[in-house]
Parts: C-alpha cells; structure tokens; sequence
C-alpha cells in the first residue's frame, strides 16, 4: 500500500502553530511534506523548556492580578477594556474540523480575555526581545492566532474582536543587574517589559492554509523544495553518508 492510499485512510490533523508555517517567507513544501510524512517524527528537534515555563508563569502572574485586583494588569491596556479571563482550555478540547478537508485545527491557546462588550481577545505569550513588524516569523504567529479564533468560532464562543502577541523581554540592562535590584536571598531575579503587538483579525486566510496542507498531505512523492533551502541542503547530506 502507497503512501497516498494510507493518508487516505486515516484523519488529518495539524496545530494552529504548524499550519502557520505556510505563510513563513521561508517556507518549504518539501521539508513539509517530510515533517507531516515521518513516522516516527524529526530528529534532531531540541527545544528549552524554559520559555514553556516562562510563559505559564506571565499566565499566573496576569491570572492572579486579575483575582486579587478585579482588573487587568495596566500593560494590557492595549487590548480593550478587559473584565476578566478564560482559562485556556487543553489542545484536545480547542479543537474544529475543517468541512471542506476533513483535517482537524487544534490549538493550545495562551490566554483567553472577556472584553467589557462581551467579545474576546485571543494572545499567545513570547518569550522575547520585541521587534515589532520585523519578526521574521510574525507571519506565521499570525496564522496561529487566527487559527485559534477560527476555533472558537468552530466551538460557538462570543465573537473574537481582538487578537495580540505579549512579549515578555528580558531586562537585561547593566542597571537592572544592580544588586539592589537583583540579588535574592535564593539567588537573583530577572524582570520582564511587557510589550503588546497588536494582530490583525483575518479569519479568511485559514481555509487557503488548509487547503495546501491536504494536497501537501496527499501527495505521493516529496515535492520540489525551495529553492536554497538549508534543511533540504542537510537532509541531502546526511542521506548521502547513510547511502
């Protein structure tokens, strides 16, 4: 049985983040069509846990203003007047299929704000210097946060008015390693800026996305990558030594 009779045969499915890989500048179909084809995933894949934690602890320090104070941390101000939170719920319940291709949109959600007219605002927290519109990879963090609205819609929520990236960057500086600032008793602390970049609501760029992902997804042979790309440069080179 052929790869393509056995895609065939069972569901799709991609995350919010992975289907915002198609509208990277960089993007490559056939470094894609390797991810979504191993059976056993990519080697070689090293992540730090730390901005994992980083971000849950900004979840609780924003999720516990809120408890204590009745109100938003004033950092937030850009995204509306908020009247409180949702606790984002587990990849396996934020979830809609797409009726056009079948594939399953999950999504693990950052943070979910009610907005005083009723209406949401969807963030995702990073970890990171704030630079603005010259991200490189603002183009697929803004498929994925229009990913999770297109979810929520799927699920029935209140409308999705606004969307946002929060920066957490490090402060860094000479003046915030001063010892008056710093140093603990346990060790030392470091303090984060928090910056809002605001996403433009798009929901109409998701179907496209999905689209290419199944005719990615059900072709049978690899298609041509991009041209330079470095991944296919080293894949090419380590299936030269194996050979």
């Amino acid at each position: 049985m052929n790869q393509k009779k056995e895609n065939k045969g069972k569901s799709l499915r991609i995350s919010c983040k992975d289907l915002g890989q198609l509208a990277l500048q960089d993007f490559c179909p056939r470094c894609f069509w390797v991810q979504r084809h191993a059976p056993k995933g990519i080697p070689f894949q090293i992540f730090p846990g730390i901005f994992s934690s980083i971000d849950s602890y900004t979840k609780r320090v924003v999720h516990q203003h809120f408890d204590i104070h009745s109100r938003a941390p004033e950092w937030l101000a850009p995204l509306g007047e908020l009247t409180g939170y949702r606790e984002p719920p587990h990849h396996s319940k934020f979830k809609a299929i797409h009726t056009v291709t079948g594939i399953l949109l999950t999504g693990s959600v950052d943070a979910i704000f009610e907005k005083q007219d009723g209406s949401l605002a969807i963030a995702d927290y990073k970890t990171a210097k704030f630079t603005g519109t010259q991200d490189a990879l603002l183009p697929m963090y803004k498929v994925q946060l229009n990913s999770y609205a297109y979810i929520a819609r799927a699920l029935g929520w209140p409308a999705v008015s606004s969307l946002a990236l929060i920066y957490a960057e490090p402060e860094t500086g000479s003046e915030h390693a001063h010892p008056s600032r710093s140093i603990r008793q346990a060790g030392y602390s470091m303090g984060f800026a928090a910056k809002i970049l605001p996403i433009e609501l798009d929901l109409e760029m998701i179907d496209p996305l999905l689209a290419r992902v199944y005719e990615l997804s059900m072709t049978e042979q690899a298609p041509d990558g991009r041209k330079g790309c470095g991944d296919c440069a080293k894949l090419s080179g380590i299936l030269e030594i194996l050979e």
